[in-house]
């Protein structure tokens, strides 16, 4: 039986995941999907399709995969220990246990409070360029934004905005690629963050507000709350994955629709799609292309051997493309199947209500204020796999 399995392991596609020039839009990928539901890579199988996709990310034999992300790439440091202690590395009852704690956190009462703020952040950064009718959209719009929505919520101080971005933007070099060429650069922006959120928690120490950071600083659950190492985690672990995932999925979002701009236009007709198109765009050009999963324990699946220790990657952007289950084309008043570019199951990711809603608040704002979007030279880009999205993106409109 091990000797058939192996025949279908040998037999399935090859995915060089590790190489920073392979994009998974290519046509390569998409044949690899048509010729079977997994992919062999450098870093154990891909999951290709998306009915497998939503079931794997379900299966009790499967864990977090990405706490072994440092151990794949042999680097060890600040953020690799700091991501071993992270909520995302830990399961069961140590991952249910930090998810309760920080629940209430995120509860809807805060994010609505919040939204006309995020709402006049949107209208101040935008109305600063259209009267040029030019942008590079990440430098003047996408990075600042994504960096003082975080801001708010964590209570960092805003003049410090471009400095936390760039400690965001620094540690998230971590999850793509090229993670060890940028090994130094990684860990110092670690600690940097970490100084800050200890600054943040002891100003709501000392002054609590009715505002969502208090609400983090203040999280318990019967006797138990959270301590201050936890705390310290959890604060770095939202500014890094607040700010570097909206920034590139806004990134991603606006060159989408510079290729499609029948749905700008439908977008500054009815800014009531927004939230529509945010999950138009996550299904399209999703910024964490994919997820990853471990075995705990040996289990078959569709007739194939999986070992305890084995990794799964379980690539969304691809299986959000697969013929059949998805019509072609990108169209933000399509019904869709369900797209997983915040994963799923017990993993699903903690912060998507307020990703969900200032980048909502973005799309409603940007089409009243750049009609007409072309691109105005060529983009740079993060590669096109692990995390990803611009660099910078020089877009010009009708100026107004």
């Amino acid at each position: 039986m091990d000797a058939i399995h192996d025949a279908a392991r040998d037999a399935a596609p090859f995915i060089d995941l590790a190489d920073p020039r392979l994009s998974l839009r290519a046509g390569s990928v998409a044949a690899a999907r048509r010729e079977s539901w997994f992919a062999r890579t450098p870093y154990g199988l891909a999951v290709l399709r998306h009915r497998e996709m939503g079931e794997l990310l379900l299966h009790r034999s499967l864990r977090q995969g990405s706490h072994a992300w440092p151990a794949h790439n042999k680097i060890g440091g600040p953020f690799a220990e700091w991501w071993s202690r992270s909520i995302i590395s830990q399961e069961g009852a140590d991952h249910s246990r930090l998810r309760r704690l920080v629940n209430p956190a995120f509860a809807p009462r805060l994010l609505d409070a919040m939204r006309p703020r995020f709402e006049a952040m949107a209208a101040q950064l935008a109305d600063a360029f259209a009267p040029a009718g030019r942008c590079d959209f990440m430098a003047e719009f996408a990075d600042p934004y994504a960096t003082r929505v975080l801001c708010l919520m964590l209570g960092l101080p805003q003049e410090a905005a471009p400095e936390i971005l760039r400690y965001a933007a620094d540690m998230g070099l971590a999850l793509g690629v090229e993670w060890r060429k940028h090994a130094e650069r990684v860990d110092a922006a670690t600690d940097a963050l970490f100084a800050y959120a200890d600054e943040a928690i002891a100003e709501r120490r000392a002054r609590p507000r009715d505002d969502f950071m208090t609400a983090l600083v203040q999280a318990r659950d019967g006797g138990d709350r959270l301590d201050e190492g936890e705390l310290r985690d959890m604060v770095v672990m939202l500014v890094m994955a607040g700010i570097d995932t909206t920034r590139n999925q806004l990134g991603l979002g606006m060159a989408l629709f510079l290729d499609h701009p029948d749905q700008w236009a439908l977008l500054a007709r009815e800014p009531e799609r927004a939230r529509a198109a945010v999950e138009e765009v996550m299904r399209a050009r999703p910024t964490i292309t994919w997820v990853t999963r471990e075995a705990v324990e040996d289990f078959e699946y569709q007739g194939l051997a999986i070992r305890t220790g084995e990794t799964l990657h379980l690539l969304s952007g691809v299986a959000a493309g697969e013929e059949g289950v998805f019509a072609p084309g990108f169209d933000i008043t399509a019904e869709r199947a369900r797209h997983f570019g915040f994963g799923g199951g017990v993993h699903h990711c903690l912060g998507h209500a307020i990703a969900r809603s200032d980048m909502a608040v973005a799309f409603a704002v940007l089409p009243l204020r750049m009609p007409n979007p072309r691109a105005d030279g060529p983009a740079e880009w993060l590669p096109d796999s692990g995390n990803t999205g611009p660099v910078s993106l020089p877009v010009t409109f009708d100026a107004g």
